[in-house]
């Protein structure tokens, strides 16, 4: 009983040669494009990177927008912040402006 006999370098070789000529020919077999439908491909081609142009756009807009926001956001807190800071007023100080005010609109009479 003869036992497995392992194909040897030149064996694999041509046989790797084969295959490869195998796919060659089935690569050249394929039908060409013509010319309309390369046309159409482009046209598609330029749709779709109009479409991703647009996209990229309107996802910057939304970056800018939510970043604009935000600055706002502290801006105010800022300003609240600070107003919150300021030093409070006396009774007494309170009582002198409303007098300023009451004295400016007698004035004007």
């Amino acid at each position: 009983m003869n036992g497995y006999k392992a194909p040897s370098f030149q064996d694999r070789a041509a046989a790797s040669l084969q295959a490869k000529e195998k796919a060659l020919a089935k690569l050249k077999a394929a039908p060409q494009p013509d010319a309309a439908q390369l046309e159409l491909r482009a046209e598609r081609r330029v749709e779709r990177e109009k479409l991703a142009a647009a996209k990229a756009a309107k996802a910057r807009q939304q970056r800018d927008d939510k970043q604009r926001l935000a600055e706002e956001k502290r801006a105010e807190a800022k300003a609240a912040k600070a107003k919150a800071e300021l030093p409070k007023r006396t009774e007494a100080e309170m009582k002198a402006a409303r007098d300023a005010r009451y004295a400016a609109r007698k004035s004007r009479k």
